[in-house]
């Protein structure tokens, strides 16, 4: 009987450090704070051009990871209104934002993606295969709240 509790609580033990390590290593271990200097400021392609523009944001806070290339996301403010982008900037129709980690409480994939759909955001392309593949995406809201992120673009699809 000994034995069998001593298996159990092996595997138990186990079992919980590798959840702790798993949740670890996808909620924190790989994040860093982004430091947007020049050259690394929000940018979005415009309408006439294929370089993308950079925008004036406020209140800018993101967070990257060398191990992926989706993992970036940044929320910040613009004064730029929804017009003046729509007619300056080219739209990104199949914005789908990605779930950030719990502890970058700013950016909320899911009422991001809902206001997308309802029109309440536009979506418009900020950096055209900034990595093989990807994509930076920026949402903006009416009052001027904005969101970036990156995510596949389909070309390396076969």
């Amino acid at each position: 009987m000994n034995a069998g509790k001593l298996a159990v609580s092996s595997i138990v033990i186990a079992s919980a450090l590798a959840g702790g390590f798993l949740w670890y290593t996808a909620e924190r271990a790989f994040y860093d704070p982004v430091a947007f200097q020049p050259g690394a400021e929000i940018r979005l392609v415009p309408l006439t051009g294929d370089q993308p523009e950079v925008i004036v944001v406020n209140g800018i806070e993101g967070i990257d990871a060398d191990s992926s290339p989706i993992k970036f996301r940044a929320c910040f403010t613009t004064p730029l209104s929804l017009a003046m982008l729509s007619e300056t900037y080219r739209d990104y129709q199949e914005a789908e934002p990605l779930i950030a980690p719990r502890g970058f409480d700013c950016f909320d994939a899911e009422a991001i993606g809902k206001a997308l759909e309802t029109g309440e955001a536009l979506a418009f392309l900020s950096e055209p295969n900034i990595h093989p593949g990807v994509d930076r995406v920026v949402a903006v809201f009416g009052d001027g709240r904005a969101y970036a992120w990156q995510q596949l673009n389909g070309d390396l699809e076969e």
